[in-house]
C-alpha cells in the first residue's frame, strides 16, 4: 500500500496525466475527477478511443495512451482486468507513475510497473487525495 507521504510527493510533482477512459459524460466519475485535475493545474490528456480528436480540457482527446505523448502518471478508469494491459502501455512510453483509481486492483500489474521503476497508487483517487492531504 502506497502511503501517504509518497502520495503527497507524487501528487506535488507530476504535471502531465493521462485519464485513460475518460469520458465525455459531466456524469462519470473520470470526467469530474480529469476537470477536477485540471482545475488544480495539471495538464490532462483526455485518452478514449471513441473519442478520439475532439477537443477537452484545452487538450485532443487521444485514442491511446501511446498517442498522448509522454506523461509524468497514468490514471486509469478502466476495470480491474483491463488494467494491466494500461499499465503494460505506461511502461513502455515512459511514464513515471501509474495511479489506479478507486476498485481498480491489478497486483500483477503494479508489481510490474514497480519492477520497471514506475511509482504505483491503487484504488485511490487524485480527486479525493489533494484535499485530505490539503495539497
Amino acid at each position: 500500500m502506497t502511503d501517504d507521504a509518497e502520495v503527497r510527493d507524487i501528487l506535488s510533482t507530476v504535471r502531465s496525466i493521462a485519464v485513460v477512459g475518460w469520458s465525455p459524460r459531466p456524469d462519470r466519475p473520470s470526467h469530474g475527477v480529469a476537470a477536477y485535475l485540471a482545475r488544480r493545474g495539471y495538464r490532462v490528456i483526455p485518452v478514449n478511443p471513441g473519442q478520439a480528436g475532439q477537443m477537452a480540457l484545452g487538450e485532443t482527446v487521444r485514442a491511446t495512451l501511446s498517442e498522448a505523448g509522454p506523461v509524468d502518471m497514468v490514471d486509469i478508469f478502466r476495470r480491474s482486468e483491463e488494467a494491466g494491459a494500461v499499465v503494460d502501455e505506461a511502461i513502455a512510453t515512459g511514464a513515471k507513475v501509474v495511479w489506479m483509481q478507486l476498485g481498480v486492483v491489478d497486483e500483477s500489474a503494479a508489481a510490474r510497473a514497480r519492477a520497471a521503476g514506475l511509482r504505483v497508487v491503487m484504488d485511490r483517487c487524485p480527486a479525493i487525495e489533494i484535499p485530505r492531504l490539503g495539497l
